[in-house]
């Protein structure tokens, strides 16, 4: 399995496949580069290169929770590039990795060539905020992937007409089944290190937003979403009346790509890439 080292000695997991202008994946607070497994068959011609966070999925758990920050993991990010030797890719952003995409914006824009923000934006609406934090960190109630997956319709209020083999996907996702029950497929202090960070003052990431002027811009929201508003969406689009937006029916927080209308958005993105 292809492993890179950071500059602070963890061993971070990345999964690359394909030929063609790179595109990263970049996915959500708890989750890893599965999280894009059910819209990597729609990016063919593409060279798509998928990372886990350090503290999830496959990659190294940090001596020091402290690390799980963006600007760490978006230098994780710059790092992979060098180990790559990648001047730049296009990042396709699901939540946090959305969040990672416009801090590279603002920090170092010339390995953006473009961004797809997945149900992400500069205003991070606190009744997502508080859900997250419902569940970040605390060991799964459930016994076994089955136990989950059912539960799973009840748990994401904002989701319908979802297959019941989506959800059986979803959980082996999120948990790993042992003899013993579910356990979490990331360290557990990442919940120490968002409570750490939410003690600071919140900046303005505004600016960090319309330093993506000039780069290919999809947003993808889900409508039912509690992390990105109506309101936030509109003023994205107000500052980029060029991107390209979706908004996804029967979808919370966060859709997961496949839909038509975030693959159409997608298309139109990765045509203007090329």
């Amino acid at each position: 399995m292809p492993h890179f080292t950071t500059s602070d000695g963890l061993k971070l997991y990345y999964d690359d496949q394909g030929e063609g202008l790179p595109i990263l994946c970049l996915s959500g607070l708890t989750r890893d580069s599965r999280d894009f497994d059910y819209v990597l068959p729609h990016l063919t011609g593409f060279r798509v290169i998928r990372l886990d966070y350090r503290g999830r999925g496959q990659s190294d758990w940090a001596e020091d929770h402290s690390s799980y920050t963006i600007p760490r993991e978006a230098q994780d990010v710059l790092e992979l590039l060098a180990h790559l030797g990648l001047d730049s890719v296009a990042v396709l952003g699901t939540s946090r990795g959305g969040l990672v995409a416009m801090g590279l914006a603002a920090g170092a824009p010339q390995v953006l060539r473009g961004v797809a923000l997945n149900d992400i934006g500069p205003v991070i609406a606190d009744e997502g905020l508080d859900v997250i934090m419902g569940y970040l960190g605390k060991p799964p109630i459930w016994s076994s992937y089955e136990e989950a997956a059912a539960a799973r319709p009840n748990v994401m209020k904002g989701f319908a007409n979802v297959p019941p083999e989506r959800w059986r996907a979803e959980v082996e996702k999120f948990f790993n089944e042992t003899e013993e029950g579910l356990s979490l497929t990331y360290d557990p202090r990442l919940r120490d290190a968002v409570i750490e960070a939410g003690a600071q003052p919140i900046p303005d990431l505004w600016p960090m937003y319309d330093a993506l002027a000039g780069k290919p811009l999809a947003i993808i929201r889900g409508a039912n979403s509690d992390l990105l508003s109506p309101a936030t969406l509109a003023e994205m689009q107000k500052r980029r009346p060029d991107a390209h937006v979706a908004v996804v029916p029967d979808r919370g927080h966060v859709p997961f790509l496949d839909e038509p209308e975030a693959l159409t958005a997608l298309q139109a993105w990765l045509k203007d890439l090329q």
